[in-house]
């Protein structure tokens, strides 16, 4: 990337989900329950850790369940930065629902499933609303934020809902409408930037370096 190029002004956030675990791969909901890297979950932190220190971060922010922690790791290793862990950022807590595949979900609780896609209030397995997921994890978000230097960048690595809940929050929209942001593959990001009205999406599960926007809608 360019630098000279992707002029900016504002603050930029990078939202970083974890890298591949076991039970993604068994399509299972992890939620809070704390499960470890694989190998390639490893490789992929290592490999999007090289790209986004590129971008100088001022500061990671990471959950502390370890795929998160581990994943945050990496660039922290390059960057020589200090991780700070927070709680608050930790994937949605989905209750009876944790430890089921995704089929398993649908047979057994196709009613609620069917609910929370069409963007109703949901608490999945009898776990958190997005809503509450959002109200914990954007403040600790904002607070980081905040503490950057003019034009500075936060790297928050998080879980795929959790961040779309973020962002959703972030930019204003309401909550029925945040699945519309659709997932983040495992270690790819999305970039918000600073605007005279908000917080804006720049960059959406993105597994490569920002590139200038060259047009009238900048």
């Amino acid at each position: 990337m360019n630098e000279d190029a992707y002029k900016r002004t504002g603050r930029r956030l990078v939202l970083w989900r974890h890298g591949q675990t076991s039970w993604n791969l068994e399509r299972r909901f992890q939620g809070t329950t704390d499960i470890a890297l694989t190998e390639t979950g490893i490789a992929q932190a290592r490999r999007a850790a090289r790209l986004l220190a590129s971008l100088k971060p001022d500061a990671i922010i990471a959950s502390d369940l370890k795929r998160a922690a581990a994943t945050a790791g990496e660039l922290a290793d390059i960057t020589g930065l200090d991780v700070t862990h927070d709680e608050g950022l930790r994937e949605t807590y989905a209750g009876v629902w944790q430890g089921l595949t995704h089929q398993e979900i649908i047979e057994q609780y196709n009613e609620q499933y069917t609910a929370w896609k069409r963007g109703e209030p949901v608490r999945r397995g009898g776990g958190e609303l997005e809503t509450e997921v959002a109200d914990r994890a954007a403040p600790v978000v904002l607070h980081h934020a905040e503490k950057l230097p003019e034009n500075g960048t936060l790297v928050v690595v998080s879980h795929g809902g959790t961040i779309r809940t973020t962002i959703g929050r972030l930019l204003g929209l309401e909550s029925g409408h945040w699945e519309s942001l659709g997932g983040l593959s495992n270690c790819c990001w999305s970039v918000l930037g600073e605007g005279a009205r908000g917080w804006r999406l720049l960059e959406h599960n993105a597994g490569t370096l920002p590139e200038p926007v060259l047009g009238d809608d900048t």
